[in-house]
């Protein structure tokens, strides 16, 4: 007698792996991504060079502009790559160190997994030490004075000594800061740092990197519509739109009937008083200049500048939002509802300059710009790119003290101790729960023994030193210098972080480490299962490292080599 035939609940060229397999790919592929940063870590850091498939070349050492051009197959490595760029959503620093520390959070899960400890335990385990690190964290932070701006620049500067600026760190701290300061808003007691919307970094190639600034106002990359406009204007009261100078056709196809010839000319003439009267809307209020995200028509141009007004036209949406809190102006849509109110005080000097082959638009010398622009002189766009980066982590971290004025030592001194701490607090535990707690204490100590292995010191004389060092009484702020190597104090280097990365940086990490530790499974086409969880999973290869002598920055440079795994197709007899 034949049994019941088997229920196929997947698809025939499906596969499906799960248990200790998938848990080890998984914890393969952090690793691997942690190794590719590793060396980005601490004043030491490498740079790489990396060639995209465009042939464009990005050459940096962040960690989230690295990962983003890779390109990987596999989950658990695209959910590493998404931690970085989560990390720099929300607190502009700490990339690089947020993925070698949930690699590590993920390599000390694997012995207890070969262990067949199970995954529950270890997620438990994790999730009080996470609570532990956090208590521990808000201890050992200290408050900091906002105002004075002497605190302020060696906070900044520790975050970009790390970074290719750092021949320019007092000029890229200072610039930071008072693009910081320029748009903090204060109203009702709520504070609004906002740097994405409304400090605009314009690179611009040519001249010295020293002839960088930060302007108390706005540049845009425009010249006025008509050449006998005025090009400098003292105190100008300017009047933003977000409409078009121009006749207005009809949404849909429109036909229109002629009968007479004198009709046609009635058309045209109904088109040009159209455009008059939204001049003379504009003239009504007195600007001296007309800026709009639309179209200006040539009539209204002659309008326009037999008054005496200057016109500047398509100009950006965003850039358009950051004249307007710059200079008090009003964006209207309608030109029949512009008031007195509308037109912009604030600013006083507007003037075109020529740079290079382009002309830009200076609204400069404003009263209480609350939005700025950044202007960045560099040799090359490669080089821009890379400074706008940097200064970007700058200003997130300068925005990070200025809503949370809490700090904490760096130099790997923070990671010691919250790892002395949760040693010591894991001896107090029962069960086996104590040994995935004691785990992330040690992975912890990743971060100080990374700067000490980039800076070419001996890593288990200086690491064991640091341990000793921390179980004495107040010596908290002790870690490692990150150019020579040494034991140091980071009080007296001045060598600190903001708390909101650190805590930004724990959470994450560790979260990584219970969600893709205890992977039990995964299904897929039976093609797709063999690529994305096969040891070879980076579709990358390293080919070399090199040193460009005119800067002194070593580099290893990467190339991305676009793996084609789909079955050949068969030819039709």
């Amino acid at each position: 007698m034949m049994g019941p035939r088997p229920v196929l609940v997947l698809s025939q060229n499906t596969k499906r792996e799960s248990g200790r397999k998938v848990q080890t790919g998984n914890i393969t592929a952090a690793k691997t991504i942690a190794d590719i940063i590793r060396t980005c870590l601490g004043p030491r850091a490498m740079m790489k060079m990396l060639l995209d498939p465009m042939g464009g070349i990005v050459m940096t050492n962040d960690g989230n502009a690295i990962l983003r051009e890779i390109q990987v197959q596999h989950p658990a490595a695209k959910s590493m790559i998404e931690i970085s760029r989560t990390q720099d959503e929300e607190v502009g620093d700490g990339t690089t160190s947020v993925i070698i520390l949930a690699g590590e959070m993920l390599s000390v899960a694997e012995h207890f997994l070969e262990q067949q400890m199970h995954p529950t335990v270890i997620i438990w385990a994790y999730r009080k030490a996470l609570d532990d690190m956090i208590s521990i964290l808000k201890k050992i932070g200290t408050p900091v004075d906002v105002n004075n701006k002497e605190m302020m620049l060696k906070i900044i500067k520790s975050a970009i000594n790390t970074k290719a600026i750092n021949r320019w760190s007092d000029l890229a701290c200072s610039i930071a800061l008072d693009a910081v300061k320029t748009v903090e808003f204060e109203e009702n007691g709520r504070k609004e740092i906002d740097i994405k919307k409304y400090a605009k970094v314009e690179k611009i190639p040519g001249g010295f990197s020293e002839d960088s600034c930060v302007l108390r106002g706005i540049m845009v990359n425009k010249d006025v519509t008509h050449p006998r406009m005025r090009r400098l204007i003292k105190n100008p009261r300017i009047v933003l739109l977000d409409c078009s100078l121009e006749y207005k056709k009809g949404e849909s196809q429109t036909d229109i009937e002629i009968t007479r010839e004198e009709d046609f000319a009635r058309i045209l003439q109904m088109e040009e008083e159209y455009i008059q009267q939204m001049c003379e809307d504009l003239i009504r209020v007195k600007p001296d200049l007309v800026i709009t995200e639309k179209g200006v028509s040539d009539l209204a141009q002659h309008y326009l500048m037999r008054a005496n007004i200057t016109a500047i036209r398509r100009v950006r949406k965003t850039d358009n939002n950051r004249i307007a809190r710059a200079c008090g102006a009003r964006i209207v849509s309608r030109t029949d509802e512009l008031r007195e109110e509308d037109v912009g005080t604030g600013a006083r000097l507007f003037e075109v300059k020529k740079i290079g082959d382009e002309y830009f638009a200076f609204i400069t010398d404003c009263k209480d710009p609350k939005a700025c622009t950044i202007i960045l002189r560099g040799a090359s766009k490669e080089i821009l790119a890379e400074v706008e980066r940097n200064l970007q982590d700058a200003m997130q971290v300068c925005r990070n003290v200025l809503m949370d004025p809490q700090l904490v030592p760096g130099g790997g001194a923070t990671e010691m101790a919250v790892s002395h701490a949760l040693t010591e607090r894991s001896k107090g535990m029962t069960g086996v729960e104590q040994w995935p707690y004691r785990a992330v204490a040690q992975a912890l100590e990743v971060i100080p023994r990374t700067l000490i292995q980039n800076c070419g010191a001996s890593t288990i004389r200086v690491l064991t030193s640091l341990r000793a060092k921390h179980t004495q009484e107040g010596s908290q702020t002790w870690g490692v210098n990150g150019e020579t190597g040494a034991l140091v104090d980071m009080k007296e280097l001045g060598i600190w972080e903001p708390l909101a990365v650190k805590l930004q940086t724990y959470k994450t990490a560790v979260e990584v480490g219970f969600t893709s530790a205890p992977g039990q499974g995964g299904i897929l086409a039976q093609r797709d299962f063999d690529r994305r969880f096969s040891p070879h999973f980076l579709d990358w290869a390293a080919f070399g490292v090199m040193t460009l002598p005119s800067i002194g920055i070593p580099l290893l440079l990467w190339y991305s080599s676009k793996r084609k795994y789909d079955t050949p197709k068969t030819k039709k007899n």
